[in-house]
């Protein structure tokens, strides 16, 4: 079997990309801003506040996860979820050096 086309790109272009996917549905964003704003890890609150069904918060809290953007741990019956603070420090870090390189007066003619 050939090589799969994210062989072709940087370890850092792929995270970057698989972020950006995570980051593309309001829905996780809605959650991503929720969970910075509440202290500690939260477990059922997240349905409440962003207004979906509970399958479909479990969806997109599955693909937050995939993406290394949030971790969860078990507390009796529940799963409690928070922000990785690592995954969101490298998106900061990659936008801080594109924009950088845009603001430096660069040869753009567009």
């Amino acid at each position: 079997m050939g090589a799969s086309k994210t062989d072709l790109f940087s370890d850092e272009q792929n995270l970057i990309a698989t972020i950006a996917k995570a980051l593309g549905h309001p829905a996780r964003v809605a959650i991503i801003e929720y969970l910075l704003r509440a202290e500690g890890c939260i477990c059922m609150d997240i349905v409440d506040e962003v207004g979906l069904s509970q399958p479909t918060i479990s969806q997109h809290l599955r693909e937050l996860k995939d993406a290394g953007l949030i971790k969860g741990s078990i507390r009796r019956n529940a799963i409690c979820y928070c922000i990785e603070k690592e995954a969101l420090l490298k998106l900061q870090g990659y936008l801080a050096r594109i924009t950088n390189r845009t603001t430096k007066g660069g040869s753009q003619k567009c």
